[in-house]
């Protein structure tokens, strides 16, 4: 679930942004009538975003009344009504563009995730986010993920040690680096360091950390290195992940495969208002 306190913060900052001094627009046009309008969907896909558009009505009127047909996750199709929304013709206007912009951004992620999901085809390996997101959108993207069916990796940089390759350059070297980050790490947070060969695989297992990431490593050379670890850390997988990869990765059993992919850069779905 999201945060309804950080939800409504970001919403009014939205609006702010929108609106500016006043929807001059509205104002100048249409009086304060009560009229009903639907999202509707145009494109088939999976629904995200739904209580987000009801906060943006919420925040410009206390009578706005939001009635859902679907919820967040639901698989839709295209003509689906998805919620309707009673208020002001003022409220409707105002708030149209804001609503549309989560839900059709929102409802992108979480078709594009289902999607890598059913084209990796095996259950047991896990299809996972990265911190490549939007400035400020981030607890969207990551909620957006998780309703298409994949996980949140690190929120942000405070939820794990991960040491990546320039990390490992300014320690010197991989044994280096785990043992500085074991001495100031919490005992409730893991270590997971990226490798990108068999000598940096060994470094690590000897080292004893939690998650090794087997980074843009070729499939034969993930194979091996999968039996390397023989299962003395979490396994993940990065880089170079497409649709028309990731049935191939998925098939040698990583245990998690990372991708920016099903976020980063995703075509919102074609979601509009209609009065």
């Amino acid at each position: 679930m999201l945060n309804e306190f950080l939800v409504e913060e970001h919403v009014k900052n939205a609006l702010k942004e929108d609106i500016g001094f006043q929807d001059i627009s509205t104002e100048a046009l249409i009086d304060d009538k009560i009229v009903s309008a639907s999202f509707n969907t145009r494109t088939d896909g999976v629904v995200c975003g739904l209580s987000v558009v009801k906060k943006v009505f919420e925040i410009l009127s206390k009578d706005a009344k939001m009635t859902f047909k679907k919820q967040d996750g639901d698989n839709i199709e295209k003509g689906d009504i998805l919620a309707t929304v009673t208020a002001s013709q003022k409220c409707v206007l105002t708030g149209e563009r804001t609503a549309l912009n989560y839900i059709r951004y929102m409802s992108g992620i979480a078709t594009e995730t289902a999607k890598y999901i059913k084209a990796m085809n095996n259950p047991n390996v896990r299809l996972t986010d990265t911190r490549k997101t939007i400035p400020g959108f981030r607890m969207f993207e990551k909620y957006a993920v998780r309703t298409g069916g994949g996980i949140p990796h690190r929120y942000n940089l405070s939820d794990c040690i991960m040491i990546k390759d320039n990390h490992i350059q300014c320690a010197g070297s991989v044994t280096n680096a785990i043992e500085l980050a074991k001495k100031y790490n919490s005992h409730a947070h893991k270590i997971e360091i990226e490798c990108e060969n068999e000598n940096q695989i060994v470094e690590a297992l000897n080292c004893g950390v939690d998650i090794i990431m087997l980074d843009n490593m070729p499939i034969d050379d993930m194979k091996k290195a999968i039996k390397l670890i023989n299962k003395k850390a979490i396994v993940e997988v990065s880089g170079n992940v497409t649709i028309d990869t990731i049935a191939s990765i998925a098939a040698i059993n990583p245990d998690v495969i990372s991708t920016s992919a099903i976020h980063s850069g995703v075509k919102p779905l074609d979601i509009g208002l209609d009065m």
